[in-house]
C-alpha cells in the first residue's frame, strides 16, 4: 500500500456531478458523492436505487482501466430493473476520483493493493451503512482482477462475484515474470510516471471505431465518445510504466498454482472469444482450476462485453440472472 500525502484533484470539475447527455442519461434516483480512503485519496462514487417491487440486494460495480461511472449507465439500469440497488465508484487515478500524478491523462497506481484498499474502504464506508444486503460484486477487466484479489482475502464482503473479461493475463509476447521484471526495473530507475506505449491510446472518436478492440457496437462506442467530449476530465489514456509494473505483479499473483484454491467466493467469469486486450485462454484456465468458480466464453464478443451488441449483452445478462438474480430472494 502506498501513502498519498496530497493527491492531485481531477481539476476541471470540482464536484461529484455525473455527466448527463441525451444519448447517455443519468439513471433514475442517482446520488453521487465522494469518500476518502484510509490513505487520503478522494474517490467519486454513486448510488442508484432498485426499481420495481422486488428488492434483491446491492450490486457493487467496479470498472476497468480508463473507465468511469457514466460508461455503465445502461448496465446500471439493467441491474436496477432486476431489483438491485447499484453502488459504484471510480478507482483512484481515473474518472472523477483524485489523480495521483501531475499528468491527469496518464493511468498510474503504485500497487494493485491500493485498488484493493479502494474496494475495501468503499465496502466499509458506503456499502455497509447505505446499501441493503446481500452484496454482489460485478467487475470488468482490471476491476475483475482486483475483485479476484479481494476474493482471496475476505469471504464475508460479498456473496458472489460476477466478472466480465477479467484481466488475468495479457499477451505481450513476453512471459508475465519477464514483463514484470522489465517494467519493475523501469520504475526503479525513476521512469514509473512516464507513459507506456502512448501511441496506442488515441482520443476516442468516430475515426477510431473501425478496428477498435473493445466493442463491435457503433452506437455504444459513440455514446462513450460523446460522454468524454462532454466531460473530458473523465478521460485517461496511456498507462504509465509504474501502472504496468503494478499490473504485471498482480497478474503474476493470479497465475500462481495456489491462487485458484485461495478464491473464497463463488465466481463466474465471462470471457470474450474475440478479446485482444486480455487473454481469454488464461481466464479459461483459471476457471477450470478454481474450486468454487467457473467460466463461460461468449462467441464474437470483444473485450467490453457490457458495451457490446444487444445479442452479446443479452447472453451476459442471462448469465448474470442465472448466477445471481435467480439465486436471490426478493424482499
Amino acid at each position: 500500500m502506498s501513502l498519498v500525502a496530497k493527491p492531485s484533484s481531477v481539476s476541471q470539475m470540482d464536484g461529484p456531478e455525473l455527466a448527463n447527455i441525451p444519448s447517455n442519461p443519468v439513471p433514475e434516483g442517482a446520488r453521487a458523492g465522494y469518500f476518502v480512503t484510509q490513505d487520503n485519496v478522494r474517490l467519486r462514487y454513486a448510488l442508484f436505487p432498485a426499481l420495481g417491487q422486488k428488492k434483491r440486494g446491492t450490486v457493487c460495480l467496479v470498472q476497468g482501466r480508463t473507465e468511469y461511472i457514466e460508461k455503465y449507465f445502461e448496465t446500471i439500469v439493467d441491474f436496477q430493473s432486476r431489483g438491485f440497488q447499484v453502488a459504484t465508484f471510480d478507482w483512484r487515478g481515473q474518472g472523477g476520483s483524485d489523480r495521483l500524478i501531475a499528468n491527469p491523462k496518464l493511468g498510474y497506481v503504485e500497487d494493485f493493493e491500493d485498488y484493493v484498499l479502494d474496494l475495501v474502504d468503499f465496502h466499509a464506508e458506503i456499502l455497509l451503512p447505505d446499501c441493503p444486503p446481500p452484496y454482489f460484486l460485478v467487475g470488468h477487466s482490471m476491476g475483475g482482477l482486483v475483485s479476484l484479489l479481494a476474493s482471496t482475502r475476505d469471504r464475508l464482503m460479498f456473496d458472489r462475484v460476477f466478472l466480465s473479461a477479467p484481466m488475468v493475463s495479457v499477451d505481450t509476447g513476453l512471459s508475465l515474470s519477464t514483463a514484470a521484471t522489465v517494467l519493475g526495473v523501469g520504475k526503479y530507475l525513476g521512469l514509473g510516471r512516464l507513459p507506456l506505449n502512448p501511441w496506442d491510446f488515441p482520443h476516442p472518436s468516430e475515426a477510431t471505431f473501425p478496428g477498435n478492440d473493445i466493442t463491435s457496437d457503433h452506437g455504444r462506442y459513440m455514446r462513450m465518445v460523446k460522454t468524454l467530449d462532454h466531460r473530458p476530465d473523465l478521460e485517461i489514456a496511456a498507462p504509465t510504466i509504474g501502472w504496468g509494473a503494478a499490473s504485471f505483479k498482480a497478474m503474476m499473483r493470479a497465475n500462481t498454482s495456489e491462487f485458484p484454491s485461495e478464491v473464497r467466493l463463488p465466481v463466474l467469469m465471462l470471457a470474450a472469444a474475440s478479446d485482444s486486450v486480455v487473454s481469454t485462454p488464461a481466464i479459461e484456465q483459471l476457471g477450470i482450476s478454481m474450486r468454487i468458480g467457473r467460466h463461460a466464453v461468449l462467441p464474437n464478443a470483444r473485450h467490453e462485453i457490457f458495451m457490446e451488441t444487444d445479442a452479446i449483452r443479452a447472453q451476459a445478462l442471462a448469465a448474470f440472472d442465472a448466477f445471481i438474480t435467480e439465486q436471490t430472494k426478493s424482499f
